[in-house]
């Protein structure tokens, strides 16, 4: 990470012949410069913020409201229903079945291709379950002396006590959907809806920057030099949310995944 930073202020010229050096004056903040006025870069960046949020929000409400009554003792059906989430843990369809499931339901080249498909995900709602096993028992029975229905209790009382699990499964989910192209890349072609990693991914991996962020550059070798900067300056731009996110998150993060564990 180090190297990154300090290579992503580097004149390529530079850092190509001499490698990393701290002379400010062989620093250059045109990388940046070129990244911030890209118009898809801020395009892919508020489509990976609108996805991992909306994302985030329905896997943890969906999965929490499915861990409520998998942990109940009295459910009837608790024991056939759990082996049918984890079958699902072993066994998936594949990409094609699942690409003609997207297309029948004509959710191709929109937003929910990307956010439905993985809403649910079993493993956290196993960790939900055990931590909602751990909470007393006698937090339910006096709710329902004061007249507290299953809503109530499970939207005023339960929810709020279970916020060190919660922010963990928050931060797992807003951390893969920040970090995953792959669905993007199947199910969407327009450019205006790609995410932060499908245009990362074009400059990283394919090594072709956008066109107009090295349409100055004369000469081959200084499209070749300033691409290979640009690639620093976007991995750190693309990293910034989730460096800025994790410190407010780490208190509830060391808390709920160790509960979620032990209890287990």
């Amino acid at each position: 990470m180090i190297y990154i930073v300090i290579a992503s202020f580097m004149d390529p010229i530079t850092l190509q012949n001499k490698g990393l050096t701290f002379d400010l004056e062989k620093w250059t903040l045109t990388a940046y410069e070129r990244v911030i006025s890209n118009a898809q870069i801020w395009v892919g960046f508020k489509n990976s913020i609108l996805y991992s949020v909306l994302f985030t929000f329905l896997s943890v409400f969906i999965t929490m409201l499915c861990a409520y009554p998998m942990s109940l003792e009295e459910f009837k059906g608790r024991k056939f229903f759990n082996t049918i989430f984890m079958i699902t843990m072993f066994f998936g369809g594949g990409l094609i079945p699942t690409y003609l499931l997207i297309s029948k339901m004509g959710l191709l080249d929109s937003m929910w291709a990307v956010i439905l498909p993985g809403t649910f995900s079993v493993w956290n709602m196993i960790i939900a379950r055990t931590y909602y096993r751990g909470i007393p028992a006698e937090l339910r029975e006096a709710a329902e002396v004061d007249g507290a229905n299953e809503l109530t209790f499970f939207f005023k009382i339960l929810l709020p006590v279970c916020a060190p699990v919660i922010a963990v499964l928050c931060l797992w989910q807003f951390v893969g959907m920040w970090n995953s192209y792959f669905d993007a890349m199947i199910y969407l072609n327009s450019a205006s809806k790609q995410p932060l990693q499908l245009v990362l991914r074009s400059i990283l991996i394919q090594n072709q920057p956008d066109p107009g962020m090295i349409a100055d550059m004369q000469s081959t070798a200084q499209r070749a030099q300033l691409a290979e900067l640009l690639k620093y300056a976007t991995i750190i731009i693309s990293s910034l949310p989730l460096l800025v996110m994790y410190p407010f998150f780490q208190k509830y993060f060391d808390a709920g995944i160790m509960v979620g564990s032990v209890k287990g």
